[in-house]
């Protein structure tokens, strides 16, 4: 399983496990670069070959709602780590 640390100054995320799905609630409190690196990820994987992995929902107020599959949860975590909006992954 893996854990993650975030700044919380510029970053909220919530996730919740909802059949065979993980939700994601994320809210930007930082500049726009944040926004940008989160479209980065969203483009990664709305670019490959599976269509249902990672689902992006975007509201008003730097606002995502992200439905991620269950076996592409650690790519997502990785990617969010990749961008830099994480500061710290482990297996635990």
């Amino acid at each position: 399983m893996l854990t993650y640390t975030y700044d919380q100054r510029i970053i909220s995320i919530q996730e919740k496990a909802n059949e065979a799905d993980i939700e994601f609630q994320i809210e930007l409190l930082g500049d726009n670069k944040l926004d940008a690196k989160l479209k980065d990820i969203q483009h990664e994987f709305e670019e490959n070959a599976v269509l249902t992995d990672v689902l992006f929902y975007v509201y008003p107020n730097h606002k995502y709602h992200i439905i991620v599959r269950q076996d592409f949860y650690n790519d997502f975590i990785l990617a969010l780590m990749k961008h830099r909006l994480l500061l710290r992954v482990e297996w635990k």
